[in-house]
């Protein structure tokens, strides 16, 4: 019983420590054969500007469908369209903020 109880507390801390982005989308992204960075170059090169990547992937988040995707048709029939995110618009809000400063390409090439 002590033993379920300091794991629980554990899991409790390390979950403090990982971000909503890390512990909400690469967790599932792992398990696809596209690497997460190549969806972020995909919005950029369709929305171009970071308010316009972040709100189609918002929209594209909360509530996905065929449409919205920027994802090929093949990728689409061979593993659908993602269900919508539990996460609050603050949540989801936090890791695209998180999802854009890992990947942005502004600042960063010389």
């Amino acid at each position: 019983m002590v033993k379920k109880i300091i794991f629980s507390i554990l899991i409790f801390f390390v979950s403090l420590n990982a971000n909503i982005y890390e512990s909400n989308c690469v967790s599932c992204h792992k398990k696809l054969p596209v690497t997460i960075d190549k969806y972020f170059y995909r919005y950029l090169l369709k929305y171009s500007s970071e308010s316009n990547v972040k709100n189609a992937m918002l929209e594209y988040m909360k509530s996905p469908t065929k449409d919205k995707t920027i994802m090929p048709e093949a990728f689409i029939l061979r593993f659908g369209i993602k269900k919508p995110s539990n996460l609050s618009n603050k949540q989801l809000k936090e890791a695209l903020d998180i999802y854009w400063n890992e990947y942005k390409v502004f600042g960063k090439l010389k």
